[in-house]
């Protein structure tokens, strides 16, 4: 039975981390024959990891076929005010409780990432990494895992608002000023600053979609 529930974590988080990675975007059309043989697993572990993604609205139906979800207007302006504040309280926490070797690691990430600024698929998964960091630098189990739930949201979103011309260059500095508040013990300018920066993600991500549907 143990062996069973491995299998089905497996196949969950192999799904996810496809729809994460930008592999299946929202309206791709999931096919359990084509995960099974993509992932190398019987039919029956992937059916219930869709069945599962589905339930948590991360798929949904189209006809009799699961597809991908995608956000609308609401649900993006909806998604980003929890975003925000949940981030902001992970930096709070993080200025408070972060050990000297996690701000370090934070501050290496931040310098690390100006070589990514031609590479917005891979400036994302850098800043990705870095956000996990501060939710980790916390030390709040609970925090962690509904961020991780705001993050599994974030992964329905089709493209990346780092894309934008000069924002990577932008976040980055954002991120310094983070980092620099938390090295300060400073939790109410680590919350202001990461507050800020999900905002100007948010304004920017708006653009982005106003441009496409233009």
């Amino acid at each position: 039975m143990a062996e069973v529930k491995q299998t089905q974590k497996d196949a969950y988080t192999l799904i996810l981390e496809a729809i994460d990675i930008g592999d299946y975007k929202p309206g791709s059309r999931l096919v359990e024959s084509d995960l099974a043989e993509r992932f190398g697993m019987s039919r029956t572990p992937i059916r219930e990891a869709l069945q599962r993604l589905e339930t948590q609205s991360m798929l949904t139906r189209d006809g009799r076929s699961l597809i991908v979800a995608s956000l609308d207007h609401n649900q993006l302006a909806e998604l980003y005010v929890v975003r925000a504040e949940l981030e902001g309280l992970a930096a709070r926490l993080a200025a408070r409780h972060a050990a000297p070797e996690e701000v370090r690691v934070l501050r290496e990430m931040v310098e690390d990432d100006q070589k990514l600024l031609s590479d917005p698929n891979a400036l994302s998964r850098a800043n990705r990494r870095f956000h996990k960091q501060i939710h980790l630098a916390s030390h709040n189990r609970y925090l962690v895992q509904q961020l991780d739930l705001v993050h599994r949201s974030m992964a329905l979103l089709a493209s990346t608002s780092l894309a934008a011309e000069g924002r990577g260059e932008g976040a980055l500095q954002e991120h310094s000023d983070i980092v620099s508040a938390i090295e300060n013990g400073d939790g109410e300018a680590a919350y202001q600053a990461l507050k800020a920066h999900i905002s100007k993600a948010f304004e920017t991500r708006l653009k982005l979609d106003a441009d496409a549907g233009s």
